[in-house]
This record gives structure tokens, sequence and C-alpha cells, in this order.
């Protein structure tokens, strides 16, 4: 399948996540409101050129790890390896050659509930520092429970570090419609990392209960991005952090976030085996050309919420490993639920007639 190919996976409602082998991008997610008008609620681009020269990972696969490294080096075995420093003096989401930049080999399947497609990589003993010869995996299904489930896969042959995530932005008012500062944001998180002047943690966790940084409960994403925090400062005035994820020593998919925009009723519910997720509120977003359709899009106009390890885990061995070892398999998985607030059902026959007009159309 060629890097400019598009896949469109569509469930029974008319859900239609789309993406392209080139990163495994997701170039757009397309979702109801409450009165059944679907829109596209990722920001991107409209040809694969502008998605091979992004440097806001819109829509990417990332890896081999996700978010940062310090100082572009970390000692595992003994032995030190130097990783391209892509971020100031760090290597950010697997450098400028990373997963995000490759090609993926696709195979798109079909089941009587379900629609997608399996994404594989393979990255040479080397590749951009890192040891061992990784081959990765990545299955995209949309279910018809409007449910978008992205399964993560990967076996070495050497000793090596592995953070893999999705990198999707969200404006769930529509790519195009301003802010998410009014979107209601909630992360199943008591604790998050606080972070260095280069976005390196500082090692602590730090509790969120009465900060700028609790989102326990339901809360607008822009309630308390202006408040005099250093944290905040810190990263340029937003949320670029990783929160750990209330796990109680639980294992398997446990909610994670849950982002719901008011005035269209849409939501998506993030559940995840992964031990973090990276709140992103786009604050560096605008830094960049003109997306689809030639809308600019200016600070905060998205939202990512990467579910991951946790950044610089090889230099921090407190942190939960990211270490994997020939003959073992590193599996994570993320599952993210559409929903809207009140109304959509109504429409359910409507989008079940798309869906089978679309499947006619590709028959005939």
């Amino acid at each position: 399948m060629e890097a400019t190919e598009r896949v469109a996976l569509v469930n029974a409602r008319g859900i239609e996540v789309e993406f392209i082998p080139l990163g495994g991008t997701i170039t757009s997610i397309r979702l109801p409101d409450r009165h059944g008008q679907f829109v596209d609620v990722v920001p991107g681009f409209d040809t694969v050129d502008e998605y091979r020269s992004d440097r806001r990972f819109f829509g990417a696969l990332i890896g081999r790890y996700a978010n940062r490294i310090a100082g572009g080096r970390f000692v595992l075995d003994g032995v030190t390896y130097t990783l391209p420093r892509n971020d100031g003096p760090n290597h950010l989401h697997g450098g400028p050659d990373g997963f995000h930049t490759r090609v993926w080999h696709v195979a798109p399947f079909k089941s009587a509930n379900a629609t997608g497609a399996v994404l594989c990589c393979r990255s040479p003993d080397g590749d951009s520092g890192y040891p061992g010869t990784l081959v990765t995996r990545v299955t995209y299904t949309l279910d018809d429970d409007d449910t978008f489930r992205v399964d993560y896969s990967a076996v070495t042959d050497a000793p090596t570090v592995v953070n893999l995530t999705q990198h999707t932005y969200f404006n769930l008012g529509g790519h195009d419609r301003g802010s998410v500062l009014d979107h209601e944001l909630t992360v199943h998180a008591t604790y998050f990392l606080p972070v260095d002047r280069t976005s390196i943690p500082t090692g602590a966790l730090r509790g969120v209960i009465g900060t700028p940084f609790d989102f326990t409960t339901p809360k607008r994403v822009g309630a308390d991005i202006g408040a005099e925090d250093e944290q905040l400062a810190t990263v340029g005035g937003g949320y670029d952090h990783t929160f750990q994820i209330n796990r109680g020593g639980a294992t398997g998919l446990l909610p994670a976030a849950r982002l719901f925009e008011p005035v269209s009723g849409r939501f998506v519910e993030i559940a995840t085996t992964e031990p973090g997720i990276q709140v992103y509120s786009g604050n560096t977003i605008a830094e960049g050309g003109p997306g689809k359709g030639g809308h600019r899009y200016e600070k905060y106009a998205a939202i990512a919420l990467e579910t991951q390890h946790f950044p610089d885990s090889p230099n921090q061995p407190h942190f939960p490993s990211t270490v994997l070892r020939p003959g073992a398999e590193f599996r994570s998985a993320t599952v993210y639920r559409f929903g809207v607030s009140g109304g959509w059902d109504r429409h359910r026959g409507d989008a079940e007639k798309r869906r089978e007009a679309r499947r006619m159309t590709e028959e005939t």
C-alpha cells in the first residue's frame, strides 16, 4: 500500500476513522453531534506531503520512544546509547526519523461487527541509535459500538527500550472550531509528574488535589490554565505533563480520561493498559503552517491525550520499566469510546443507511 493511500474505517453508525500508511497517521475522525451532524474532530492536513514535513506529530504513531529522553542518551546493561536531540537538549518521540516518518505496511480486515487494519513496521538495529531490531505491530479496530481500539505489540532481538503511543489531537467541536479551553476534561489520576524547564520529569510524583492539575472531576481545560503555577509556566503556559493513572495495583484496561464538548455534546472516553497519560493542551500548535482547508490552528486549538509509559524512564529506574528483552513481547492497548450526550440515537437509522449506501457504492 502506498504512503499516500487513505484507508477509511467506517462503522454501522457512520463514524469514520481515516488514516494513511505514512506514520500510521490518523488524518480524520468524523463524529456526529447531538443532532446527528458529522464533523471532522482532529486537526491535520489536506496532503500527504504536508504530513511528511509536520513537526506537531498530528495523528501519528510514535516510537521507538514516545515523549522525551533526557540528553538524548541512556544506559542499558552497562552500555551507553546516544540518540538524536530534536527537542532542545533532549530526544523527543523517537527523533526526527521516528515511527511517524515510516511507511507502515497495512493489511485491512473486516468482521461482522468491526472494520480495521494491522500496521507493521521493522526498525533495524541501530536505528536512530536504539539497540536491537524491533518489529512493531499496531492494530486499529473500529467497531459498531462506537469504540476505536489501538493494540500495540513489539518484539526485539536484543535488549532495548520501547514506549509507543498514538498522537491524535482532538477538538470535539470540529478541527477548525477555535480552542478547546471550554472542553470539559476528566483525568483519572491523583498524581502527575512535574518537569524541569526542558520538560524532563524531575523524578517526583506530585498530588493534583487542589492544584491547577486537578481533573479528578470534570473541569474546563482552560479553567486554571492561566494560573500562577510554576509547572504551567515551565512548559509555556499550558499542560504538557504525564499523569499517573489510578490503577490501585490492577492490570488490564482502566479508565484514563474523558473529554466532553458541551455545545455539540460529543465526548470521547479513553481506557488503557498504560501507567500514564500525557495531557498536552496544544501550547505550541500554532507553530507551523496552515492545516486542512488552509485553516490556521491557534494556541489551544486541540488537545492531545497520549497514553504511554513515563518520559525518561530509561534514566529513572524508579519509573515503570520500558526495557524489552529478546523472548518477551511488548503489549499495550488503548480504547477510545465515542459518544454524544443526548439526542443522537434517534439518528442511528440514518447513519446505518449511509453505511449501506457506501457499501453498495464500493461493490459497484
